[in-house]
């Protein structure tokens, strides 16, 4: 099925979510968190996005995560992962019992689509701290794809994580996720590039960028993805397609927020400070544009 039929069904499908001027939304994708080997990508930025993400917290954001937040193809198993970085884990389910808590299934984590998979991995954790199980996402509903509905205009923002419609990250992700594991993980840690994937595959990104832009300018609704780790925010005119970038970029995670009615590009990373010390800061790197300047 090509990316512009799988986007219109899903898009038709999807569930819609009215927000307002008064929103706070911040919009992450790609960690692809693992085990804390030395094919965890998502280990050397844990603390940018621990720091990130209590920055959002505690101004009562919304986090939206955009697919791909656990490596589900390189690991079998979620338990070591959450136990790997259970400070995020913990952070996260603040969001989610304060109704701030959005997540959607990529190619890497689809198995998170399945409810059996999140009840019986999702619900709960078990903290070494205090020797017993806490609960995490009691009762997470894990989506492909959402829209946000301006309640002022009645616009819409259609959120996905991005593979839609790519042949190897979607109609035949489970051969894919079988090369990823067992040849392609092995490759990656000597140097070689995976070239199933559209992040580390220049021609593959370009491609998908062209075929996810293509079906938000023709369609006339605001498209945010991930999937190819290339943060876009183009000015309001230029195209209909954004992407939040990834939190496994090298010294540096980046994100879209919303806030005002603004959306904004920035990135969180390690800086100098007064006497050579470092702290993590955010930075603007595009916006803030209006939102309902882009229709």
């Amino acid at each position: 099925m090509s990316t512009q039929s799988r986007l219109n069904a899903l898009y038709r499908e999807a569930e819609r979510i009215r927000i307002g001027t008064d929103s706070r939304i911040v919009l992450m994708s790609d960690c692809h968190r693992g085990v804390g080997n030395h094919g965890d990508n998502f280990l050397n930025n844990q603390n940018l996005v621990y720091a990130a993400l209590s920055y959002y917290n505690c101004r009562n954001f919304t986090y939206v995560e955009l697919g791909d937040g656990d490596e589900l193809w390189e690991n079998r198993r979620i338990q070591p992962i959450i136990q790997t970085h259970s400070n995020i884990f913990w952070l996260l389910s603040r969001f989610y019992c304060q109704g701030r808590f959005i997540m959607l299934y990529g190619n890497h984590d689809r198995k998170k689509e399945q409810p059996r998979f999140l009840k019986r991995f999702y619900e709960q954790y078990y903290d070494e701290s205090r020797d017993c199980e806490q609960e995490l996402f009691p009762g997470l509903t894990v989506r492909e794809g959402i829209v946000f509905e301006l309640t002022d205009t009645g616009n819409q923002i259609f959120l996905v994580h991005g593979h839609q419609g790519d042949l190897m990250n979607d109609t035949l992700w489970p051969l894919t996720r079988f090369l990823v594991r067992h040849l392609w993980r092995k490759l990656e840690l000597g140097g070689v590039q995976d070239p199933t994937s559209a992040a580390k595959n220049y021609k593959r990104k370009k491609a998908t960028e062209r075929r996810l832009s293509a079906w938000a300018d023709e369609a006339g609704i605001l498209l945010v993805a991930g999937h190819t780790h290339r943060p876009v925010l183009p000015k309001p005119g230029e195209s209909m397609y954004l992407n939040d970038g990834s939190c496994v970029h090298p010294r540096c995670i980046t994100a879209l927020e919303i806030e005002q009615g603004y959306i904004t590009l920035v990135k969180w990373c390690t800086k100098v400070g007064i006497n050579n010390g470092l702290y993590v800061g955010r930075e603007v790197l595009e916006g803030p544009y209006r939102l309902e300047n882009y229709f």
